[in-house]
């Protein structure tokens, strides 16, 4: 318990409204872990895996309705509508408040009500943000464990008048008495789902749904949508971006931070296992950078996760052997293949099982020609347990961040990397970014979806106000002490549609130039569109690439680039008048380089 009056009004005040049978606060403590996991392997909630090989591991199966992110029903309920911006759904406060009220009446009737405290960082790190979560799922509890520092430290830290992110969540499936309890409890329309954001009053409220980040609410909606909000307000930046500290053979480190969108690679590149002699990747976090300013005026940043919460299908030894060995024990899966032999697998992990139960719970074989783990099939593990997982990666003070990678899936137009003339410049790069389409649940295969900086799922008010705050971040420090910017493209294809990078391990080889580039040696040249690696500067040493491979990488087509200039328009005239006037300059300042 604490001695925080409004945490404990808050608690009693939604413990009043949800009717739940008990109230159970949170100590973080093993014996807790334990006792919860071994309740929903008793109730059927869950799956023991071979303690011999999966060791302290566990399978869950998610109903159907409830396998990911729901982006449709995510609503930024700021005070002001405009401040939301047109990227963001949105609902007046109190009228949104009043509808989800009428949810949460008696939703946790026959369940617990968890209290959990939890800490976005090192506890106690200058850096670090605290947030309560209330939920009624002791699978969102275990999860936490792993993905946050909860307890009793943190409510010490909290003292008795302490800031902290309120997070509400249920799954929305009250139990009569006598009612037996499904597996997966959630509330299966997804018109009764909601994950709403009240930036201005720090409060997160989630029903309906029990997976991810619609449940984990310290993940993406605090540690990103809310964040970004305070990081605004208070002079900072919460970005979704990895982590990583890179070393040179002579010993030398630098840190570097990047934002890519999903399927490109971002939790391989973090756990990067580089080709180059001497050279070595550690990971300082996977998915979420928090930077502020420094005594020193450098920008230092935290990995405010505590553990990985990765995509399973396409995770392997051959595509990203450290996260193979960091879920090896205290995992927890989520709609994966349940092997014979009490394992797990998914697609692309090895040879199949001949058969197993698929991620509904059904009896699979290969032979269906169905996919046996859902493409959004999860783990959830500790950070860790990452075998290259940097010293530093919990130093309260954060790491100085060099450089800052921003890049994204494009088969043609954008070379292997660019360096920014400047951080204006970088920031129009990061504003422009955009992936082509692998999936048609994100849109038209090949058609390319604008995601600047990576956060348009994940910026918690107006894009152009965000463009205008990473600006003003560059105008109030010294030039020196900001981070280098860069754009990053693994995915260029051949005019014959082959790759023409082999990416993964040899994408060290671009951070080595990188490297080189902050330590102020590395060679460049100036293009209409940044600063590319001079002929020889890239190493390109044991790759069996002809010059005409290599000169392809790095080629600027003018008139390509002429081409993207329409969509960059478009994408800018959807943020109106916020769009700062810098970065309508910066397109103009491309366009009459690219006619020069």
């Amino acid at each position: 318990m604490t001695k925080h009056k409004p945490l404990r009004a808050w608690v009693e005040e939604w413990r009043a409204l949800c009717e739940p049978k008990a109230v159970h606060w949170c100590d973080g403590s093993q014996a807790e872990y334990d006792r919860l996991s071994n309740e929903m392997v008793a109730s059927g909630a869950a799956t023991r895996l071979d303690g011999a090989r999966w060791p302290n591991c566990l399978l869950f199966r998610s109903d159907p309705s409830d396998v990911a992110r729901v982006e449709e029903r995510t609503f930024i309920c700021s005070t002001i509508r405009e401040d939301a911006g047109p990227t963001n759904n949105w609902m007046e406060p109190a009228e949104m408040k009043a509808l989800m009220r009428k949810s949460y009446q008696g939703c946790m009737q026959g369940r617990t009500l968890y209290v959990i405290p939890y800490s976005m960082g090192p506890i106690g790190s200058p850096i670090a943000n605290i947030g309560v979560e209330i939920t009624d799922s002791p699978y969102v509890v275990v999860n936490m464990h792993i993905m946050t520092r909860v307890g009793t430290k943190v409510l010490e830290v909290l003292g008795e008048h302490g800031e902290f992110v309120r997070a509400m969540h249920s799954v929305g499936a009250p139990l009569a008495p006598g009612q037996k309890d499904v597996a997966w409890p959630c509330n299966p329309d997804i018109q009764k789902k909601f994950i709403t954001h009240f930036p201005d009053t720090r409060e997160i409220w989630s029903y309906g749904s029990g997976y991810g980040g619609n449940a984990l609410l310290g993940k993406k909606c605090h540690a990103l949508r809310i964040a970004s909000v305070q990081a605004r307000d208070e002079g900072w930046l919460a970005e979704h971006m990895l982590i990583i500290k890179l070393t040179n053979p002579a010993g030398k480190s630098i840190y570097v931070a990047a934002a890519f969108p999903s399927q490109c690679g971002k939790t391989n590149f973090a756990m990067m296992e580089p080709t180059l002699p001497g050279w070595k990747v550690q990971t300082i976090g996977d998915d979420i950078c928090w930077m502020k300013r420094a005594a020193d005026g450098r920008w230092h940043a935290i990995n405010p996760e505590a553990g990985f919460f990765g995509v399973a299908p396409g995770t392997s030894l051959k595509s990203n052997p450290n996260a193979m060995r960091t879920i090896q024990r205290n995992t927890i899966f989520t709609n994966c293949v349940l092997t014979p032999d009490n394992g797990v697998w998914w697609e692309d992990l090895g040879a199949p099982p001949a058969q197993g139960v698929d991620w509904q719970g059904k009896e699979w074989s290969p032979a269906s020609g169905k996919k046996g783990a859902h493409p959004n099939a999860r783990f959830t593990a500790p950070a860790r347990q990452c075998p290259v997982i940097a010293p530093e990666w919990e130093d309260p003070a954060g790491v100085p961040i060099s450089a800052i990678l921003f890049g994204g899936r494009r088969a043609s137009v954008v070379p292997l990397v660019t360096e920014a003339r400047d951080w204006q410049h970088g920031v129009f790069m990061g504003s422009i970014m955009g992936s082509e389409m692998t999936a048609a649940a994100f849109g038209t295969i090949g058609v390319l979806r604008r995601d600047p900086m990576a956060m348009l799922p994940f910026c918690g008010y107006h894009m152009g106000d965000y463009f205008a705050h990473w600006l003003k971040v560059g105008r109030e420090s010294r030039a020196e002490d900001l981070p280098r910017i860069y754009y990053v493209n693994w995915f260029r294809k051949s005019a014959e549609g082959q790759w023409l990078w082999p990416g993964f391990g040899d994408n060290a080889r671009v951070l080595k130039w990188i490297f080189e580039r902050v330590e102020r040696g590395g060679s460049a040249v100036e293009t209409p569109i940044g600063r590319l690696p001079a002929a020889g500067a890239l190493d390109f040493s044991g790759l069996d690439m002809s010059a005409e491979e290599q000169a392809e990488l790095f080629s600027v087509d003018p008139a390509a680039w002429r081409a993207e200039l329409p969509g960059i328009r478009e994408h800018y005239a959807k943020l109106g008048e916020r769009l700062p006037a810098a970065l309508r300059e910066e397109l103009s300042a491309l366009e009459r380089k690219l006619q020069g």
